[in-house]
């Protein structure tokens, strides 16, 4: 069975393009699912059928060693067990995929956190500009924000994938599909004196990538996500965030400013409209918001 799941997670990156992330995702739920068919005795994934399904359900939900399972992790477990037995079947090692008649769980869409724009001000602010590593954290976070970017494209942006003279960076995202970023005057000064005046100094052999850490090397998710943490606490700033919020404030910002919704679907990268409108929710809540204390008196 082991087999089998390595040869599904190597299929991902090399046939889906999945990225390192979704491959370790899904080792993580199929390997939990392997190790308890074992517990029942069951040496096959063919011999597994519905009954074994469910009793694999109520083992996460009540299995204190996982703590509370939500239902968002439940039908996160559920797609990826699918998606395994699809791929079993197409390549005729099951019979049937006894995963298709198991209902993921109905949820709540959550909607996305976000930042006010003086929010974001009091972030951006709060970086030491004389300092080369302030200035890169600075750059980081105002490209993260003033493009939308995902924390992974952050990190894998390469120079030559900025295009100076008409502002635009070329972005590779989700299933290997590129989209093109405008940027504004600041990032463009910010990214060009990085470039040429501070990542210059410390870069030993050259790969591409435009942040990197103290060593040279490219920098890492871990390592952004380290930064912002820092800078939270350094700076004693009232926040709580994850660089992935600066991307759905940018989404809530360009949605309140007007821009149309499919505008913003294309600089998101986003394949499907619904995932965007996610975040029309937000712009209608701060629409109620501010409805209900202008009329407070009434």
């Amino acid at each position: 069975m082991e087999k089998k799941l390595d040869n599904f997670l190597s299929y991902i990156v090399t046939v889906n393009s999945g990225s390192e992330n979704t491959k370790e995702a899904y080792g993580r739920d199929l390997k939990r699912y392997i190790d308890y068919l074992k517990q029942e005795g069951i040496n096959s994934l063919d011999d597994a059928d519905r009954t074994i399904v469910l009793g694999f359900i109520n083992y996460l939900r009540t299995d204190k060693r996982f703590g509370e399972i939500s239902n968002r992790s439940l039908s996160r477990y559920l797609s990826s067990l699918r998606s395994f037995y699809r791929y079993l079947l197409d390549i005729k090692e099951v019979s049937s995929n006894p995963f298709l008649s198991v209902k993921i769980p109905n949820e709540k869409t959550k909607i996305p956190d976000y930042l006010f724009e003086d929010e974001v001000d009091m972030l951006l602010d709060s970086f030491d500009l004389t300092d080369d590593f302030g200035y890169r954290d600075r750059t980081i976070f105002e490209v993260m924000y003033g493009c939308g970017l995902r924390l992974s494209e952050l990190c894998n942006l390469k120079i030559e994938n900025i295009d100076f003279n008409n502002q635009l960076l070329s972005i590779l995202g989700k299933g290997s599909k590129r989209r093109l970023v405008p940027f504004y005057n600041m990032i463009k000064q910010l990214l060009e004196n990085y470039i040429n005046n501070i990542r210059s100094k410390y870069i030993k052999e050259e790969h591409g990538f435009v942040f990197i850490n103290k060593n040279g090397g490219k920098l890492s998710n871990r390592g952004v996500q380290y930064l912002l943490n820092r800078t939270i606490k350094e700076n004693n700033l009232p926040l709580q965030l994850s660089p992935h919020t600066l991307r759905h404030s940018f989404a809530t910002h360009l949605l309140d400013a007007q821009v149309d919704i499919r505008v913003v679907q294309e600089l998101l990268g986003h394949s499907n409209l619904s995932t965007t409108q996610i975040y029309t929710h937000i712009t209608i809540d701060r629409l109620k918001e501010s409805y209900n204390k202008a009329f407070a008196s009434d």
